[in-house]
């Protein structure tokens, strides 16, 4: 069953395109990975989706779910789906948190807004639901402001708030990034145990391979705006086909076997007001033709199941080691 489909999300800012219409399904209890370097539009179109960009942007296409359009549908239809139906976890807890609230005042919000919960029922779920994403003595701590939690502990909190709508898909806008190697496997682990429990689904966004190599059934690759590659996360990351993609992989520092010295992707993500003509990784790509320069290539299906936006794939021979992804 499908819960969320995105047609044709356009998103620009002050007349500068920065989405160029993404098409992306996401099912039931599925893990879906968005990934790509800075500036590819990985958290824009999530943010577009549940309308949280500002005022500016202009929003076009369309987000389907629970037979509404949150792009048309306005704020009536968005306060019914956002929290609820569909959370999101955002990158940096220490700026998402309010500062001079108690902890427990914001999980208790959002049982409120969400569940109706109020007052003693209120306050037994929120110690509930900080016991579930691993804050001990739960009872005590609901009562600390976030700057009193270290960092990992706020990114905890921010779970549990999400947690709190029992939402059918929970977005995790790159949740490990601020984090240290030991608790970004302990968040992940986490977010995997509170996938199974419930069996939602989750949107992971994310520039690091490996956590998505540990957490994600599917995986999407943004580049400028677009996604240029969309597969199952086995043959993706067994063989992946678009340019950018095995460059995205060949700057991965293994685990296994000699050391050697990482293939960088050369040059940047294009600034949106100068996207070229083409595809827009061309001017990085050592494929590149001319064709290249002068026509964008459209993500079309491919015999394997993925899809893919290349003139010139890398070929399906070609594999990639996965053992030092997954390590």
């Amino acid at each position: 069953m499908t819960l969320v489909r995105i047609r044709d999300l356009r998103v620009a800012f002050d007349g500068v395109p920065v989405l160029h219409g993404i098409n992306l399904d996401i099912s039931a209890g599925e893990t879906v990975g968005l990934v790509g370097e800075s500036g590819c539009g990985k958290s824009v179109t999530w943010l577009a989706a549940l309308g949280l960009l500002p005022a500016k942007a202009r929003i076009t296409g369309t987000v389907e779910t629970a037979g509404s359009d949150l792009v048309s549908g306005g704020r009536s239809v968005l306060e019914t789906i956002r929290g609820g139906r569909i959370a999101m976890i955002f990158q940096d807890p220490s700026s998402a948190l309010n500062p001079v609230r108690r902890v427990g005042q914001q999980i208790a919000e959002a049982l409120r807004l969400h569940r109706g919960l109020r007052g003693a029922a209120a306050r037994a779920e929120a110690i509930s639901l900080l016991d579930r994403v691993g804050i001990p003595d739960a009872a005590r701590r609901l009562d600390l402001y976030p700057h009193e939690f270290s960092g990992g502990q706020c990114q905890r909190v921010m779970i549990a708030m999400a947690l709190a709508g029992q939402p059918d898909l929970l977005i995790a806008d790159e949740p490990t990034t601020a984090l240290d190697a030991t608790i970004q496997a302990q968040i992940l682990a986490l977010l995997t145990e509170v996938q199974r429990e419930t069996g939602m689904a989750m949107v992971f966004i994310s520039h690091d391979l490996g956590a998505v190599g540990a957490v994600c059934d599917r995986v999407a690759v943004m580049y400028a705006g677009r996604i240029v590659e969309e597969a199952r996360r086995e043959p993706l990351f067994a063989a992946p086909r678009h340019p950018y993609t095995r460059g995205l992989f060949d700057a991965i520092p293994r685990l296994d076997g000699p050391r050697s010295r990482l293939v960088p992707i050369p040059g940047t993500v294009p600034d949106p007001k100068n996207t070229p003509a083409g595809c827009a990784f061309s001017p990085r790509c050592a494929r590149a033709t001319s064709l290249c320069a002068s026509e964008r290539p459209t993500l079309l299906p491919q015999s394997d199941g993925r899809a893919l936006a290349c003139f010139h794939p890398v070929p399906a021979a070609t594999l990639v080691s996965r053992e030092g992804v997954f390590a």
